[in-house]
């Protein structure tokens, strides 16, 4: 499907947080958040090769290329600088590992195709999404800092006619209807209501259109949001949803899953070696301990728009 031009206008170098309506003082906090954050858990990963990412990591850790011999445990010394720059290169490759299992899901894309990202960070899934498919890629975020980013970086690489980030709500994304022929949430739903952001995707993706995400949510087995379910909402001033909740919201607004995978086993590497990092933020222990004790998973949901 050819997509129509899409007014491009990504706020202007440090800008204040204006959030378009529907906007919520929430809202507002979060803008705020994003544009102040600057975690070198972010910004080192991303130095490793330009891609800059906001999720987390999901595969096997490579023990040999930390060079500690390929051993499970942790033999490497945080304090030596060889070591760790490895080791940020490993937890990078790990992120982008789990940015190329989300584009899989989305299926067979065209160049002519327009996808989305629905809270964008600085960027790194939008290029690597368009260094696959070749398509533009529209991204939207709350964040003016993170838009000036992610642009900074499209031109930087020469793409900038293909990848663009815009400050608005995901709630409320100024595309046509049944425009797109993707999009996606990564680790970005846990900040609005479920039910008013699967029905703006499914007003903006084509009728066959794909949507995939990545999420964090507590686990109905479990009872109820558990003590480190709730240390990562304060930690990240978010509100994580329910399994159940994903997947009710988007029955009711035509989104059939047709993928759910627990990729609960295949994160717990990553925050493991993340742990052992100089980039810990304090929030480890309870990602580790959620997902050990059940009561958090980390899934993929890929659903088809009917």
């Amino acid at each position: 499907m050819t997509s129509p031009e899409l007014t491009r206008d990504a706020a202007p170098a440090g800008a204040a947080a204006v959030i378009p309506a529907p906007a919520t003082p929430y809202q507002g906090d979060i803008a705020r958040y994003w544009d102040g954050e600057a975690r070198p858990v972010n910004l080192r990963l991303g130095d490793v090769d330009g891609l800059y990412h906001h999720h987390y990591g999901v595969g096997a850790v490579d023990h040999a290329a930390l060079g500690n011999g390929g051993n499970s445990g942790h033999s490497g010394d945080a304090s030596d600088s060889a070591y760790e720059k490895r080791l940020i290169a490993e937890l990078h490759r790990l992120e982008s590992a789990q940015a190329e299992l989300l584009l899989d899901h989305l299926g067979p894309v065209g160049r002519d195709a327009t996808l989305v990202d629905a809270g964008c960070g600085r960027g790194g899934s939008m290029v690597m999404a368009h260094q696959r498919f070749g398509c533009t890629v529209e991204g939207v975020t709350l964040s003016s800092g993170q838009a000036d980013f992610a642009n900074r970086r499209a031109r930087e690489l020469g793409i900038d006619e293909h990848v663009r980030a815009r400050v608005c709500n995901m709630l409320d994304m100024p595309f046509e209807t049944g425009q797109a022929m993707g999009s996606w949430n990564n680790e970005s739903s846990m900040y609005v209501d479920l039910h008013d952001l699967f029905a703006e995707h499914s007003r903006v993706l084509a009728t066959g259109g794909r949507y995939v995400t990545i999420t964090g949510c507590w686990n109905p087995r479990y009872g109820q949001p558990s003590k480190w379910v709730s240390q990562i909402n304060a930690h990240f001033e978010c509100n994580i949803h329910s399994r159940r909740e994903y997947l009710r919201a988007m029955a009711d607004n035509r989104l059939v899953p047709h993928a759910v995978i627990d990729l609960t086993p295949a994160t717990l590497p990553y925050w493991e070696l993340r742990a052992t990092s100089s980039l810990v933020t304090g929030i480890e222990e309870a990602f580790i301990n959620s997902y050990r004790d059940g009561s958090f998973q980390y899934l993929l949901i890929a659903a088809d728009r009917v």
